[in-house]
């Protein structure tokens, strides 16, 4: 495993690390989620990513109880969690970036995942009913308690991100170090051109989520109509199958795929090195269900030693969709 910054932190977390959307406490057993945890530790994986709104805080209760038993030094792993649209309830002050919901939602994480401290909290979305004054006061606050280490956010803009640092700035607190986007072969701009100014400022950390594009990336898929037991036929994603699985997007799997195989590489190992191939990428989240599938991704860290910028540029023109960078 090689390790990178997150962001602008002294903190370093591994290039791969293992997340829980979809599978822990729903898709999965819990005893096949503590077999995933293992063999990612014991391959040098030091960051596991959750939220409350997975399986409606079930995930991280599984999570929790893996980590107890396990007995792993606290000081050699992180863990995440995540606030904003809560763990099931409705009502108003049941989710949010308020500041009764965000110190009830870290207070509610850490007893499920069993844990004194949150290593990284990330507020899950912007929330346009709060002042962001509000939101940045709290995280310091949970900071300063020793409750949280970093805060950051997850599918913010770049200028959100930026109103958050002009406030701890303003107020001589702690900002965001970190922001969890969805980055594939297919979803690059955010990544890519959005917060290209915020590297350089403030410094951006990004634990990046969807490597493989919900699984169109691994080429299971050869129909619209997706594969029995994949994450694109469970109930409730109907919309996630619509807009990832596409014809189009078909077609350029089986090019990317030809790619792959000259450089003897799986499809999906080939996906996640072209991910780590952006040095603003601090690590890359899976949501592996089976073993095999998440020894066979941890190739990856090794594979992107093959991707030559000539090897680059034959993707680039596979893909046919560069972000569009503004002319300053």
């Amino acid at each position: 495993m090689r390790y990178r910054q997150l962001g602008t932190s002294g903190l370093q977390v591994s290039e791969l690390s293992l997340g829980s959307w979809l599978t822990f406490g729903k898709q999965i057993t819990d005893a096949t989620a503590e077999k995933l945890m293992k063999v990612a530790y014991d391959h040098g994986i030091n960051f596991f990513d959750n939220a409350e709104i997975y399986a409606r805080g079930e995930s991280e209760r599984v999570m929790g109880r893996i980590l107890k038993k396990m007995k792993w030094p606290r000081d050699t792993w992180t863990v995440s969690s995540k606030v904003f649209f809560g763990a099931g309830g409705k009502l108003p002050t049941q989710r949010g970036l308020h500041r009764k919901h965000v110190v009830e939602a870290c207070h509610a994480a850490l007893q499920r995942l069993q844990v004194d401290h949150l290593d990284l909290y990330f507020c899950h979305r912007p929330d346009k009913r709060t002042p962001i004054e509000e939101t940045v006061w709290t995280m310091h606050s949970l900071i300063m308690q020793g409750k949280v280490m970093y805060w950051g956010t997850s599918e913010w803009s770049a200028q959100e991100i930026m109103e958050a640092h002009m406030v701890a700035r303003q107020h001589h607190l702690i900002g965001p170090v970190m922001e969890q986007p969805q980055y594939n072969l297919f979803h690059r701009a955010k990544v890519e051109v959005e917060f290209e100014r915020i590297y350089k400022t403030v410094g951006l950390g990004t634990t990046i989520w969807s490597p493989l594009a919900s699984g169109v990336l691994t080429g299971k898929h050869r129909t619209l109509k997706a594969d029995k037991g994949t994450r694109l036929t469970m109930a409730g994603l109907d919309w996630l199958r619509e807009r990832e699985l596409t014809p189009e997007r078909l077609r350029t799997v089986e090019k990317l795929n030809k790619i792959a195989d000259g450089l003897d590489l799986s499809l999906p190992v080939f996906a996640l090195a072209w991910c780590l191939k952006n040095p603003h990428v601090s690590t890359v989240i899976l949501g592996a269900s089976k073993q095999a599938q998440l020894k066979e991704n941890l190739q990856a860290v090794e594979a992107q030693d093959k991707f030559t910028p000539a090897v680059m540029e034959k993707i680039e023109k596979v893909l046919g969709n560069t972000p569009e960078r503004p002319q300053w």
